[in-house]
């Protein structure tokens, strides 16, 4: 456990939950390493976030995290899960380190965390995020909250959840286009009728083995293996999962491969190194990457 106690308390009128000598976890690391759509830093350097169902704001002072807008039966019942604050990372940094060639990633982003997301909002997220960039995707999941989702009030300002299975259900792809989707309206329209009508049922999916999830998430339209890989280690708990995009490529050959290794066998490189511990590396690598403009 990466954390010693927490204490509740009252600030500007709202419930805040202080989590006490929390450990391995830095904000701009966890919000900004390419897991997670609904989180925006604020200009005091907090970020504010929507998940299940809740609008928090997050704050790091010295060792401790403040948690606005949450009270301490929602810290046990949601954050501590969705943060991963059970799990010790200090133990998973101290293995990958063994790999001097990984060190310096793990060094780089050392207060990044896994968080544990919402299945159906991860599945959607990631056939958005199909050749397509960040702040697009970001958008385009507000957009779809906007119009689907419901209102949360939060120091004057309106943010929306995530839209339900039965609100999405109703949606055409002219309604989703329209939002930035694109071309992926389709791919969203027909996995959210699949999952409705349990065509999918992403609670089988998810209970299945890593590589039976993969290939499972595979049959969604719109959804290959690096996004299938994103699905499991974002939402699922599959933790051998190695999702390889541009930046992960660049820093798989910069750092192990030759140039020319295909996305598959760069793939099966990560997960035979790695093993169980495979996507905490990948987030490492990803992180390390792209900030520092890996070319090769």
């Amino acid at each position: 456990m990466d954390f010693n106690y927490v204490e509740e308390t009252v600030i500007d009128g709202f419930p805040t939950v202080i989590v006490k000598d929390i450990e391995n976890f830095e904000l701009a690391h966890i919000f900004e390493c390419g897991q997670c759509f609904r989180w925006n830093k604020t200009k005091n350097g907090s970020y504010i976030g929507v998940a299940f169902g809740r609008v928090i704001e997050v704050e790091k002072k010295d060792s401790d995290i403040y948690i606005y807008n949450s009270t301490e039966e929602d810290f046990q019942k949601i954050w501590v899960e969705y943060f991963d604050l059970y799990r010790d990372y200090s133990e998973i940094k101290n293995i990958l380190k063994k790999d001097s060639l990984l060190e310096k990633s793990v060094i780089f982003g050392e207060g990044i965390r896994l968080l544990q997301q919402e299945p159906l909002e991860i599945i959607i997220s990631f056939i958005t995020s199909a050749n397509n960039r960040i702040p697009m995707i970001k958008r385009a999941i507000e957009n779809i909250s906007k119009a689907w989702g419901e209102p949360l009030e939060y120091k004057g300002k309106t943010y929306y959840a995530f839209p339900t299975i039965e609100k999405l259900k109703e949606v055409q792809e002219e309604d989703i286009e329209p939002c930035g989707v694109g071309f992926r309206g389709k791919y969203i329209v027909d996995t959210v009728n699949k999952i409705y009508r349990n065509e999918y049922d992403i609670e089988q999916i998810k209970s299945a083995t890593d590589d039976e999830c993969h290939k499972q998430l595979q049959n969604f339209m719109g959804i290959g293996p690096k996004v299938a890989d994103c699905i499991m280690l974002f939402s699922m708990g599959k933790y051998s999962a190695f999702p390889v995009d541009v930046w992960v490529k660049r820093a798989m050959q910069h750092f192990y491969l030759a140039p020319d290794v295909s996305l598959k066998k760069i793939r099966d490189f990560g997960r035979d190194k790695f093993g169980p511990l495979s996507g905490f590396a990948q987030q490492y690598l990803f992180y390390y990457a792209r900030e520092n403009n890996i070319l090769e």
